[in-house]
């Protein structure tokens, strides 16, 4: 082989590679569930569709919504990522009847993320959430106080603090979590004078990575683009993906911000 024919063919498969890298696909999934809460506050499927709609502004991202736990084999095949906005989502993950599929989702180190209330778990299955999670929200021992704050990041150099900065927000700030020592806060916010962690990261000794984010519990959260930017980038960084330094595109329309019907509203 010629020298020149050694360099094209290493040229072409360098193409080739890169070319595939770029098809490549990562599929989140998110799972939220029916409301269970006042209207405007926990609705867990329209925010879970709101930021499928955000996750594939990245290219080669592909978001499924499932409301619970899915049903068909095949739904986690491939999951390089899933995503809780759901009613302790801490005993949904260790119901025995999942058991042997979250096994395996943690062996294949498949990033999880859990918001607002999906960071919790009861105080059996609490102790083990927070080996998996880094953290974990019980009543038992957290609090949930409703308060006009910020949210701000608070480690600058974390690919989940790009592209926002400190912004206000009025939400129930869950406060008072247990963690690991090895749990990073990442999203810190003010109340009564004390500054509490409100999301945090933790790498898992499987290789995979979890992100748990207390924020949400209000609709109109969602609206404000640096929170659902500190969202969108964490659930990208649990997914292996590099956040850009601007942090993920996360538009939306004032359609897009539109509730569906809520039966339980008399017009």
């Amino acid at each position: 082989m010629t020298r020149r024919a050694w360099i094209a063919l290493t040229l072409a498969a360098a193409f080739a590679s890169t070319a595939a890298a770029q098809d490549e696909t990562t599929n989140i999934l998110l799972i939220g569930k029916d409301r269970d809460h006042p209207p405007k506050t926990h609705e867990y499927m329209a925010e879970c569709s709101l930021l499928a709609k955000c996750l594939e502004q990245t290219p080669g991202v592909e978001a499924t919504v499932s409301d619970g736990w899915p049903t068909d084999a095949d739904a986690f095949d491939g999951v390089k990522t899933i995503v809780f906005y759901t009613a302790n989502a801490g005993d949904i993950f260790l119901n025995p009847a999942h058991r042997e599929q979250a096994d395996q989702l943690l062996k294949d180190g498949v990033g999880l993320v859990a918001l607002h209330w999906s960071t919790a778990a009861n105080m059996e299955n609490g102790p083990r959430w927070m080996e998996i999670m880094g953290g974990w929200f019980n009543p038992s021992f957290s609090e949930i106080p409703v308060v006009e704050s910020s949210i701000r990041p608070v480690a600058p150099d974390h690919p989940i603090a790009r592209g926002w900065d400190e912004t206000p927000m009025t939400d129930e700030y869950y406060i008072k979590l247990r963690y690991l020592d090895d749990a990073k806060p990442v999203v810190m916010t003010e109340v009564n004078g004390t500054d509490y962690p409100v999301g945090w990261v933790y790498e898992r000794p499987d290789g995979g990575r979890s992100f748990g984010y207390v924020c949400g519990h209000f609709h109109d959260c969602f609206r404000i683009p640096a929170f659902r930017r500190s969202v969108v980038n964490g659930i990208l960084w649990t997914a292996g993906l590099e956040v850009p330094a601007t942090g993920a595109p996360v538009d939306v329309t004032d359609e897009d911000l539109v509730l569906p019907p809520d039966p339980r509203v008399s017009e």
